[in-house]
């Protein structure tokens, strides 16, 4: 295939769509805004601590995706959560799995997308900041759906009115991820916990989890408490999410406390197709906001619009 496609966003769903269009020979660049790959799937080293920010771990329930799982399993990519045989995680951290997928791929990370427009001769172009422009025909938008909206409203494209209502419905959830470093064993079980009372939403230990030696503790807000506190201070979110977690910190000693803030982490509700492909304007949408917001769920769509892709892009390279 001489089709140059651009996926933009290198979370799961991106990743996944660029395999399958990979392996049926088509021509496309991942342009991600981040240093790294895997968006949610995000793993943090602080010092010898090693952290999972986002997604804690991944289930499978679908035939298709857990045949994939036994392959990441069986590379050394992943692993099960120990204790459970139905959690998976990256082996060494989530991100392990993203830059698995990112294997081979042309990967173009801190690629900030800043608009995208239809040319009236049918390519797309991209702004990219620092960077000029591109010009690919086919476009895929795998980030969070305000993100992939905003480049479209940027370049001045009108998508059909049943679309946009429909994509535009999708709103998220944030979340605040504290990370503290103790000076000694947690109390939090290996299996993590998930507090039925109180703003937190999660609470894991790294360490038990096997991503280091340390008691390196992952701690989410609920989504009323990330909502409301989500542009204070640093220092004043991570206080109050320290003392909402001390019961599994034991009287253990905080030596390095750091926040981060996922502005999109999950979407509310789902729309019920796997993805959204306009032919009119070679223009496609994958990710979370279809199926649900699970790991599996965005691999899953990202699969499926790669395939689409894929099958219609066959007969043009046989002709060629």
């Amino acid at each position: 295939m001489n089709r140059k496609i651009a996926i933009i966003g290198a979370g799961v769903a991106g990743l996944s769509a660029a395999r399958v269009l990979s392996t049926s020979g088509a021509r496309l660049v991942v342009l991600e805004k981040s240093r790294g790959v895997g968006g949610r799937m995000a793993t943090k080293r602080v010092g010898e601590a090693v952290f999972d920010t986002g997604a804690q771990f991944f289930t499978a329930r679908a035939d298709g995706f857990a045949a994939d799982v036994q392959r990441w399993v069986d590379l050394g990519r992943a692993e099960p959560w120990p204790g459970s045989a139905h959690r998976w995680i990256g082996r060494g951290g989530m991100t392990s799995v993203a830059k698995h997928l990112a294997e081979g791929i042309d990967v173009e990370r801190e690629r900030k997308v800043t608009a995208a427009r239809r040319h009236e001769s049918g390519y797309w172009e991209l702004d990219i900041e620092n960077a000029g422009i591109l010009r690919v025909e086919r476009l895929l938008l795998t980030a969070p759906m305000p993100q992939s909206l905003a480049l479209l409203d940027q370049g001045g494209v009108r998508l059909p009115d049943d679309v946009a209502g429909e994509l535009r419905s999708v709103s998220y959830r944030p979340c605040l991820a504290a990370l503290l470093v103790l000076d000694g064993s947690s109390a939090v079980p290996p299996e993590g916990v998930a507090p039925s009372e109180g703003p937190l939403r999660w609470v894991a230990d790294n360490g038990l989890k096997g991503l280091c030696r340390q008691a390196a503790i992952t701690v989410h807000a609920g989504p009323e408490f990330s909502a409301r506190e989500y542009g204070r201070p640093e220092a004043e979110v991570l206080e109050s999410m320290t003392a909402a977690a001390r019961p599994w910190l034991g009287d253990r000693r905080v030596v390095s406390a750091a926040l981060h803030r996922w502005r999109y982490s999950e979407p509310v509700g789902s729309l019920p197709r796997p993805f959204v492909w306009i032919p009119e304007l070679s223009l496609g949408f994958a990710g979370d906001a279809f199926l649900g917001g699970r790991v599996e769920a965005a691999a899953l769509s990202g699969q499926a619009l790669g395939h689409h892709l894929a099958a219609q892009l066959a007969p043009a390279a046989n002709e060629a």
